[in-house]
């Protein structure tokens, strides 16, 4: 787990190194977070249209859109750190903007997840689209608890399966499926779909592991205080 976290700050900041740039010149020009927040959930709102047409207008086998919906999935999640970056560097950090992502970061997860069950259901992977929908389940109560625990003055950032992680799995799952799905659709052993499907599947286990351990934190937490 120490590890984990010293690979995904470590990653964190090199993606902040890169992004640094076109931060500022964000800044330069006027754009303030509230708009870049926007922006994600419109592309994520787009990523969610791709999945809705791929399951009603798709052939089953075809996974070039999920690879496009998995592409836009993935570049919404550069908006959803550059909203932060341009508050900070920008020195526009407000309280209302922090709810704000909050609120639209759910919003931005509820319509893709939805629009990945869709497709799924409509492309006859029934038990593909009810990983995905615990994945969704997952991804809600992680967020859930740290929420209701920071309303009670509890500081829980605990687990390992965020946003930001949830965001790449899923992104780059449905992106690898796109890419690398046709060249295995002759596989009488391993079915195509499970590029994208294995990724949900670790976002719908670990997403849950870690709501629960936010729980079982805050509850040792509340103890401690308790017997203060």
């Amino acid at each position: 787990m120490a590890a984990f976290k010293i690979f995904r700050d470590w990653a964190q900041q090199m993606i902040y190194k890169i992004i640094n740039p076109i931060v500022r010149g964000m800044i330069k020009i006027g754009i303030t977070p509230n708009f870049i927040t926007t922006t994600g959930l419109v592309l994520n709102i787009v990523a969610a249209c791709i999945f809705l047409y791929a399951g009603m207008e798709g052939e089953r086998g075809d996974f070039s859109y999920v690879g496009w919906g998995g592409g836009i999935i993935l570049f919404a999640g550069l908006f959803d750190m550059m909203d932060g970056q341009v508050a900070r560097i920008g020195k526009m950090s407000s309280t209302f903007g922090a709810l704000y992502d909050s609120v639209l970061d759910r919003y931005s997860e509820l319509t893709v997840f939805f629009g990945i069950c869709f497709y799924l259901i409509n492309q006859g992977y029934v038990i593909s689209s009810i990983i995905a929908f615990i994945a969704l389940i997952g991804s809600l109560m992680v967020s859930y608890v740290r929420a209701r625990a920071e309303g009670l003055g509890l500081d829980c950032k605990v687990g390992f399966m965020q946003r930001p992680e949830r965001v790449v799995l899923t992104g780059l799952g449905a992106l690898c499926c796109g890419i690398f799905a046709p060249m295995m659709t002759e596989s009488k052993v391993f079915e195509p779909i499970m590029i994208f499907v294995i990724p949900l599947f670790f976002v719908a286990i670990f997403s849950n592991v870690t709501a629960f351990a936010r729980l079982e934190h805050c509850r040792k937490l509340l103890n401690n205080k308790d017997n203060q």
